[in-house]
């Protein structure tokens, strides 16, 4: 096997890129679009919210499972599947004539978005060996992550006002399918054959329903009450089966996820760091938006646009992760990402105002989280896959993909929580008869809630940036003579 030239190799990073950028930029295009599916289809606030939380839960839950199959089946076949999955999904969601149908749609779209995102990330490992190169491939995965959030806000309320809420399904399904037809031409056989091995059925079943159990707990959690019965019912029984997902995996003859794997402390720790950059960023991108729209008095558009300049140091700053790995290390560079971040949150946190404008408040700290987003995304991901063997690069990326995916729904649970709180706290020492103080209450009071979350998340922040000190990993095995990356023309 040849080793691949950097043409068809950069065609088909551009391609697994487009996939992240893809599934991304579909969560905020249709969070964007749920008022209007509301209006056409006559569903209440819970239903619609479960146009969202079903994505989320069959994602995160099948994430892991997504990685494990692709890597017995074939990476690229996987890749394909998904595609296959998420266009046919979309096209049922575009043709939904009610909430019930959307939300299936929504779930089926989740499943498809897992395998094709656990089959991407491992295809990336399997074309770009450790080292520079897959530094410099992971840096154009981040800056498509930085891109995915803006993208999708302002396309979904682009093609929402314009076009109605089923053409932002009917985007998907192009382009899903044109995703799929380039992979043919772009990825063969050769990139990321089959495995050997059995396949860990109950491992599959306990840790899928177990991490679904839980995604749906946290979802949930905000509208149900973190102490209802479902809430705690279905985040103690994800729990249990996950602890007896880790039974099942010391008996199998070939497990999900064999042991050994988990005992390596390099790649437990850089899972948690991965999580834990989620937990901070995936909120705020939200927290923002909201703020721009229900303080500073923003349109949903304004509201996404009001991240683009963010997005662009993202895309800027992305491509030169490799260059300061290579400068200062890779823990260093990682410990640097988590402080720049921590530090930006923390302005961003105290900027706030209720009089504020996006200038005077939003700006500033969103260009150094800008800066940090990179370098926190590839360093993590760096760590978290740098002793992944080539069979098991589709569990490196399942295990990774998780972690972030779990760290994104767990922080926006807590975050989200913590400003309502706070902001009820305030509306309730605001209350004032007089409507033009009612509306400078309600503003200082949601005001005071975006910034108690977000100094949370700068704590996560903080976290990360202490844990990333203990991260060594261990010295790079030299490959095997003759050992090349697979060929994907």
């Amino acid at each position: 096997m040849t080793t691949p030239r950097p043409g068809p190799r950069r065609g088909a990073l551009a391609l697994l890129a487009s996939t992240q950028l893809l599934l991304i930029t579909d969560t905020a295009i249709v969070n964007v679009a749920l008022p209007s599916v509301g209006a056409d289809l006559g569903s209440g606030s819970t239903g619609l919210s479960w146009v969202a939380n079903a994505y989320l839960i069959t994602f995160g839950g099948l994430l892991l499972l997504g990685g494990r199959v692709a890597d017995l089946l074939g990476h690229r076949r996987v890749f394909l599947a998904g595609l296959s999955l998420l266009a046919a999904a979309s096209a049922a969601g575009a043709l939904a004539p009610g909430a019930p149908a959307l939300v299936a749609a929504r779930a089926a779209q989740g499943v498809g978005a897992a395998l094709a995102a656990a089959a991407a990330f491992a295809l990336l490992l399997l074309l770009f060996p450790d080292g520079p190169a897959r530094h410099r491939a992971l840096g154009v995965f981040a800056a498509m992550g930085g891109l995915g959030g803006v993208l999708g806000t302002v396309l979904g309320g682009a093609l929402t006002g314009l076009l109605g809420w089923r053409s932002t399904f009917w985007l998907n399904v192009l382009l899903a399918a044109a995703l799929a037809v380039l992979a043919l031409r772009l990825l063969d056989d050769r990139a990321g054959r089959p495995g050997t091995g059995g396949f860990d059925l109950a491992g599959a079943l306990t840790a899928t329903a177990g991490l679904g159990l839980t995604a749906y707990a946290l979802v949930g959690g905000t509208e149900a009450g973190w102490t209802s019965a479902r809430t705690l019912g279905a985040g103690g029984a994800g729990l249990a089966l996950l602890l007896a997902f880790a039974a099942v995996e010391t008996r199998a003859a070939a497990p999900l996820v064999p042991p050994p794997v988990l005992r390596r402390p390099a790649l437990r720790l850089s899972n948690t760091l991965a999580a834990l950059a989620q937990t901070t960023l995936f909120p705020m991108f939200f927290l923002v938006s909201l703020y721009l729209q229900s303080v500073i008095g923003y349109a949903p558009l304004g509201g996404g646009l009001g991240l683009l300049p963010l997005s662009l140091v993202v895309v800027a700053v992305a491509p030169q992760t490799g260059r300061v790995i290579f400068l200062l290390g890779l823990h260093r560079a990682m410990t640097l990402g988590f402080v720049l971040l921590c530090a930006g949150t923390l302005w961003l946190a105290l900027a706030l105002t209720p009089d504020g404008t996006f200038a005077s408040t939003v700006l500033a700290p969103s260009l150094l989280i800008g800066a940090a987003l990179p370098l926190v995304m590839v360093t993590t991901n760096v760590a978290a896959t740098a002793e992944a063997a080539p069979e098991e690069t589709g569990l490196a990326s399942g295990l990774v993909n998780t972690s972030q995916q779990f760290g994104s729904v767990l922080g926006l649970a807590v975050l989200v929580a913590v400003a309502t709180s706070r902001t009820r706290a305030g509306a309730e020492a605001g209350a004032d008869p007089g409507a033009r103080a009612l509306e400078a209450a309600r503003a200082a009071a949601e005001t005071a809630g975006f910034r108690a979350a977000l100094l949370t998340g700068a704590a996560f922040a903080a976290l990360a940036a202490l844990l990333s000190v203990r991260l060594h990993l261990p010295e790079p095995a030299e490959p095997p003579e003759g050992a090349h990356a697979p060929d994907p023309r």
